[in-house]
C-alpha cells in the first residue's frame, strides 16, 4: 500500500505538470488549489473540502463531490475539472478523514448534502450552477442530496449506485448480502478506529502502565465482545441486521419514493456487472417517468458500461469484451457537465438518451429508451424428467409449455452451500474476484439444477430485465432459491450474466415476513436484474436453480430463525415444480434481428 501511494504522489505531480497544456485557450496558468476549507453544517458541525478552481477571472460552475473514501483520491479529477473550466470541490462526509462529526451511512447526506451545495453556490467565483459526481456510496450522497432539492443544484451524475439501501443495497430478495455488507464495512471502520485511537492517544496514555513490556499501544473502544467493538466502530452494521424487513428504517432512506422531489437532469451510469445494477435502472426509470418536473424527466439520460465494480477494462473477469469496452469514468462526467452547463455537440447532444454496451456483440448502441420497446417478453420453460440435478442432468429451457412432468428435487445443507463465484460483488476482489467467471464447478454439483437449450442454430440477443417465475417447495419453514442466467460457449465456458434470489419469507413481500408451510408449493418471483447479452450461434442458453450463493449471500440456516443471531442449520429437501398447473418459467425479453 505504500509503495501504490507512493507511486500515486509520483503520477499526480507528473499531471500537475501536464493538466495545463490541455487547458483551453484563455486558462494557461496552473489551477488553484485550497486545502481543507472548513464548511459549517446547519448544526454547526465542520465538514471539510478540498477546491481546485481555474487559475483566471471570472464565474465557474461548480463540480462538487462527497465522499466517505478520503477526499485526496480524487485529486486528479480536480485537477481536469478545473482545466476543463470548473471549480471542483472534494469533500469528506460526516465523520470521515479530515471531517468532524460521527460517521453513519446515509444519516445526515441529505442535509450535509444540501448545505454544502448551497454553500458552493456561493463562492465568490461560483456562477451558481453546481453539478454533483462521483460512483458508489458518493452516487448515494447525490442521490440523497437531490430529494431535498438544493436551489443551486443543477445536474447530478450518480455512478454505479442504488435506488434503496435496503433491498438492492444491504440486501437483495430479503437475503443479507453478507460479502458486501462485511467487506464494505470492515473498509470503513479503519479510519473510525483511526479516529477513535487519535482521540485517546496521549502523552500520559498507559503511564502507569507495568510492566513495562504490557504497555498499550493504543486503547481500543471497550470491548468484551465482537458485538461490542462493533457497536463501538460499526454501529450501523449491527442496525442493519436488526432490521431485515423493509421497515420505517430504511424508508426514511428510499429514493425510490422521493423520485418527484429531484428535479435535476441527471447521467445515470449503470453496469452489467455491478452489484448496484438493480438499483441504478430503477433510478433512470423512476426519474424518466416520475421526476419533479417535465424539464428533470426530460434531462434524464441512461450510460450501461460492463463491469461497475467489478472492473472497467477490456477484460472484465475472466472474460475480454473488446477494444471498445474500456469505460473512463471521469471523461464521461466531465463530457456530461459540458453538455450540461456548456451547450458542448458531444455525445449527450443527440435525441437518443441511452447508451448500452451489447455484450457477445461487444459494442456500444444508442437507443430511444430504457427498456426496450422492441424486446419481446419470452418464456423459456423449465422440463426435465426429474433429474436436473448439474449439468450432466436432463433439464432443458423451451419455448414450449410443460404437460405432466417430475419435480426436480435437491438437498440444501447450509453446511455446504454452493459457493459464489464471480458475479456482481464489490469490495475485496483480492479474495473473492468478481465478474463474469467460468460457473462450470458450480454446476457440477447435485444441489444446483441446469437447465439449457440445445446449441442455438443463429444468434439471439437477450437486452432488458431478466424474471423468473419458479413454483418450488420445501420440507422447511424458510429457505432460499437462487438463481443465474449463463451463456455456455462451445468449449464449456459457462459465462454468468446475471443473477437474483428470493429468501422464501418473502415470497410475499419483504415488509412482512412469512414463514413456509412444508410441503406446500409457492410461486417465486425471482428478480435477475438485467443484461444486454447476444448468445452467438453454438452457444447455449442457460439456467441454474440453487438455494445459496455463498458468501455473497448470507446462508438461510432453514431454521425460520432470525439469520442475524441463528446459530443452528436444518438440511432442506427442495423441489422445483415444473407442469401444466405450476409453469416454472424464465422471462427473457428477446430483441428481434434486424
Amino acid at each position: 500500500m505504500q509503495a501504490f501511494r507512493k507511486f500515486a504522489s509520483y503520477v499526480l505531480l507528473i499531471v500537475v505538470a501536464i493538466v495545463p497544456r490541455f487547458s483551453s485557450a484563455e486558462d494557461h496558468a496552473a489551477p488553484i488549489v485550497e486545502r481543507g476549507v472548513a464548511v459549517k453544517m446547519r448544526d454547526g458541525t465542520i465538514l471539510r473540502a478540498d477546491i481546485y478552481r481555474p487559475n483566471a477571472p471570472g464565474k465557474f460552475p461548480i463540480l462538487l463531490t462527497r465522499t466517505p473514501y478520503d477526499k485526496n483520491n480524487n485529486q486528479l479529477f480536480g485537477l481536469q475539472g478545473a482545466a476543463r473550466g470548473y471549480v471542483v470541490i472534494n469533500q469528506d462526509v460526516r465523520g470521515r478523514y479530515t471531517t468532524d462529526g460521527e460517521w453513519y451511512p446515509f444519516l445526515h447526506e441529505t442535509d450535509d448534502g444540501y448545505d454544502t451545495i448551497e454553500w458552493a453556490a456561493a463562492l465568490p467565483y461560483s456562477d451558481g450552477r453546481v453539478g454533483m459526481y462521483g460512483g458508489s456510496y458518493v452516487g448515494a450522497t447525490q442521490m440523497l442530496a437531490a430529494i431535498s432539492h438544493p436551489p443551486h443544484l443543477a445536474g447530478i451524475c450518480p455512478v454505479v449506485t442504488a435506488s434503496n439501501y435496503h433491498d438492492g443495497w444491504t440486501y437483495q430478495g430479503g437475503a443479507f448480502e453478507q460479502w458486501f455488507n462485511e467487506s464494505w464495512t470492515s473498509g470503513l471502520a479503519e479510519d473510525t478506529l483511526n479516529r477513535h485511537v487519535r482521540k485517546q492517544v496521549n502523552a500520559q496514555h498507559g503511564i502507569n502502565t507495568l510492566p513495562l513490556t504490557e504497555y498499550p499501544l493504543f486503547p481500543l473502544p471497550p470491548s468484551s465482545s465482537n458485538t461490542e467493538l462493533l457497536r463501538a466502530l460499526a454501529p450501523y452494521f449491527l442496525d442493519w441486521l436488526a432490521h431485515p424487513s423493509y421497515d420505517d428504517y430504511w424508508r426514511r432512506w428510499a429514493i425510490e419514493e422521493r423520485y418527484p422531489d429531484i428535479r435535476v437532469p441527471s447521467l445515470t451510469v449503470a453496469a452489467w456487472y455491478d452489484i448496484f445494477l438493480g438499483g441504478s435502472l430503477r433510478n433512470y426509470i423512476g426519474l424518466r417517468h416520475r421526476a419533479g418536473d417535465d424539464s428533470a424527466r426530460q434531462g434524464q439520460h441512461l450510460l450501461v458500461t460492463i463491469g461497475g465494480h467489478a472492473g472497467s477494462a477490456q477484460k472484465v473477469g475472466d472474460v475480454d469484451f473488446g477494444p471498445a469496452a474500456p469505460f473512463d469514468e471521469d471523461t464521461v462526467t466531465l463530457n456530461w457537465y459540458d453538455h450540461l452547463f456548456k451547450n458542448a455537440a458531444n455525445e449527450f447532444a443527440g435525441s437518443k438518451r441511452v447508451r448500452i454496451f451489447v455484450m457477445g456483440a461487444n459494442q456500444w448502441r444508442d437507443e430511444d429508451e430504457w427498456p426496450l420497446a422492441r424486446a419481446k417478453e419470452t418464456k423459456y420453460y423449465l422440463h426435465s424428467a426429474g433429474k436436473a440435478n448439474s449439468a450432466s442432468g436432463d433439464g432443458i429451457l423451451s419455448t414450449a409449455a410443460p404437460a405432466a412432468e417430475k419435480n426436480d428435487q435437491y438437498t440444501y445443507d447450509p453446511s455446504n452451500p454452493a459457493p459464489t463465484i464471480g458475479g456482481p460483488l464489490c469490495c475485496d476482489s483480492d479474495h473473492l474476484a468478481p465478474g463474469p467467471r467460468d460457473q462450470s464447478s458450480v454446476e457440477a454439483r447435485p444441489d444446483v439444477l441446469v437447465y439449457s437449450t440445445p446449441a442455438l442454430q443463429e444468434d439471439l440477443e437477450v437486452t432488458g430485465p431478466v424474471q423468473l417465475e419458479l413454483f418450488a417447495k420445501s420440507s422447511v419453514i424458510d429457505t432460499d432459491f437462487v438463481a443465474k442466467l449463463v451463456d455456455v460457449r462451445p468449449d464449456g465456458f459457462a459465462q454468468n450474466l446475471t443473477e437474483g434470489i428470493v429468501r422464501a419469507r418473502y415470497h410475499s413481500s419483504q415488509e412482512t415476513a412469512e414463514l413456509l408451510k412444508p410441503g406446500e408449493i409457492y410461486k417465486f418471483n425471482i428478480d435477475l436484474w438485467a443484461t444486454s447479452n447476444v448468445f452467438r450461434r453454438g452457444h447455449r442458453l442457460r439456467l441454474e436453480v440453487t438455494s445459496s450463493n455463498f458468501p455473497r449471500f448470507d446462508r438461510n440456516t432453514n431454521t425460520g430463525d432470525d439469520s442475524a443471531h441463528s446459530r443452528k442449520f436444518a438440511v432442506a429437501q427442495n423441489a422445483i415444480v415444473h407442469d401444466a398447473e405450476h409453469p416454472s418459467a424464465l422471462i427473457l425479453p428477446i430483441v428481434p434481428t434486424p
